[in-house]
């Protein structure tokens, strides 16, 4: 039975609360029965579109959201807007979008709207259980093989407007070198090695990155880096580990 929303909130003594959203009752079968395999994880909320998705969640508390894209009625990109739209900063879940397509045309509009990240629907049983765990951290999934190219799409891809520069001016020249590096693909243990710093004074600069320039994760703020120009498509080697 689905948590209701005004149930207290005690994380430390229950399970993460999983919402599937997916019009394949196979395929929400298949992903509730590898999450039912763990102590740590229950699926408490199912739906077969995104309009059900939406409708649901605002009477049931989730932590984490595996949304699919192509859905009838609603797709997963509305989905999630709205769903991140009605729920309190507070207590918004993290969205997940599944798809069976490597760069999807719709994920960059999903990243836009607020997921934390994508998978693709191949992916093995332990990827995707450790995604769910990633994203209620608070950091991002994406998957591998697209994290580079689907960067580049995104700020290819045409804004209305382009993203205020302002946004960088809160940040100090420490934290600007973090967020440089965080765009040109380096984990948290390669940019300690660069700045000749440790690993948890890095976590400490990232948090307060993703405080100042109000990014909901790692993937919203090396996006936000691309957007304004701070890091540029083609910059680094490796893809961004998120």
């Amino acid at each position: 039975m689905s948590t209701p929303a005004s149930s207290p909130d005690a994380p430390g003594d229950r399970p993460l609360r999983v919402a599937l959203v997916d019009d394949q009752p196979l395929v929400r079968a298949g992903f509730a029965m590898v999450i039912g395999t763990q102590d740590d994880l229950e699926v408490t909320v199912q739906a077969s579109d995104g309009a059900e998705a939406v409708e649901q969640l605002r009477a049931h508390r989730v932590d984490v959201v595996l949304m699919d894209v192509r859905m009838p009625r609603m797709d997963g990109i509305e989905a999630t807007a709205r769903i991140l739209e009605q729920s309190p900063p507070d207590r918004a879940p993290k969205v997940i979008v599944l798809t069976t397509f490597d760069l999807d045309e719709y994920v960059v509009s999903a990243i836009r709207a607020g997921a934390s990240g994508f998978l693709l629907k191949d992916a093995q049983p332990e990827d995707l259980l450790a995604a769910i765990r990633t994203v209620h951290r608070g950091d991002a999934v994406i998957a591998p093989s697209a994290t580079r190219r689907l960067l580049e799409r995104v700020v290819s891809t045409p804004e209305p407007q382009q993203r205020d520069t302002s946004v960088l001016d809160a940040l100090t020249d420490r934290e600007r070198e973090v967020l440089v590096l965080m765009g040109r693909g380096c984990s948290n243990q390669e940019i300690g090695a660069q700045l000749f710093v440790a690993e948890a004074t890095v976590k400490t600069h990232v948090g307060r990155v993703l405080a100042k320039i109000g990014a909901r994760d790692r993937v919203q703020a090396v996006i936000i880096a691309f957007e304004t120009g701070l890091v540029t498509p083609g910059e680094g080697g490796a893809p961004p580990s998120v």
